[in-house]
């Protein structure tokens, strides 16, 4: 938890700093690592304290259950959602029509973010009605959601989001691949008056900054496609046996798969950062720059 909110409060430093902000990727990454800190903060710490400490404030509080269990969702999609309008940017600056290329702007991103933003949290407001504190065992409760018919609901929506939201990110990865590979095939012209030849313009339109941008966005990318099933597999296996009679020790070992699961798919939240240092040379100069510079 330490590192991805070290991780993340880097992100946002260097995504800030004045030579990348003017890149419209920038305010997708920006929401992003925002959203990132919303879900350490929302379910990996409540997960932490109980693990750790046998703290669970969330079964103490209907609203704090709700409030948990809806921010936890929230930013859960959010982060994946903010991807995707990161990787369309990418496909429009990497196009080989100018035209295309000139929708890549900082007023569509800000739009986009927050007219997105906008709709997910409505569209996720039916965890602050439909969750609850559910007892599971002789003195044992816990915060989750009704089971029944809206346990169904979640559970088919979870693993639908994941695979759309999987399939969008690795669409638009391999497009943006597909047109740095198609700017990448420079033609010569001829060049009358010097007799020479010079670069076509679209050839040069795809700047470092760009590149190293769509670098670091398909790492990000493939990290959160591998642990994007995790939880979604759990969720479909409680559906399987929500009408199974349990045993106090068979719930408690759920509980902590579960547990073991949030914190699998919280790492794509934590490592963005020394993922980022990894693949970007850009990205590790600006962060010279911060420690060295300010």
């Amino acid at each position: 938890m330490l590192m991805g909110t070290v991780g993340c409060g880097i992100n946002l430093i260097v995504f800030t700093r004045k030579n990348l902000r003017k890149n419209p990727c920038s305010i997708y990454f920006i929401a992003y690592n925002v959203a990132n800190i919303g879900f350490i903060y929302a379910l990996l710490l409540s997960a932490t304290m109980e693990e750790g400490y046998n703290i669970d404030v969330s079964i103490q509080s209907l609203i704090i259950c709700r409030l948990r269990l809806y921010t936890g969702i929230l930013f859960d999609v959010l982060s994946p959602f903010y991807l995707i309008l990161a990787s369309i940017d990418r496909i429009l600056v990497t196009s080989q029509d100018a035209l295309v290329r000139q929708k890549s702007t900082r007023r569509l991103a800000l739009l986009s973010v927050i007219s997105g933003t906008l709709f997910w949290t409505l569209f996720q407001s039916h965890a602050l009605v439909l969750t609850n504190i559910i007892q599971v065992g002789p003195n044992l409760f816990v915060c989750y959601f009704q089971p029944g018919v809206y346990l169904d609901f979640f559970t088919f929506y979870a693993i639908l989001k994941q695979f759309v939201f999987f399939l969008l990110m690795i669409t638009c990865g391999v497009w943006s691949i597909k047109n740095i590979r198609n700017l990448r095939r420079v033609r010569i012209v001829p060049d009358l008056s010097a007799s020479r030849t010079v670069v076509e313009n679209s050839s040069q339109a795809t700047a470092k900054k760009d590149r190293q941008m769509i670098l670091m966005l398909l790492i990000d990318i493939i990290i959160s496609a591998l642990f994007s099933f995790v939880y979604a597999i759990y969720l479909l296996y409680l559906q399987i046996t929500q009408n199974y009679n349990k045993t106090t020790d068979r719930t408690e070992i759920e509980d902590r798969i579960g547990y073991l699961c949030l914190f699998c798919i919280g790492i794509p939240y934590c490592v963005s950062c020394y993922a980022n240092l990894i693949v970007s040379k850009t990205f590790r100069n600006e962060v010279k720059k911060v420690f060295l510079c300010g």
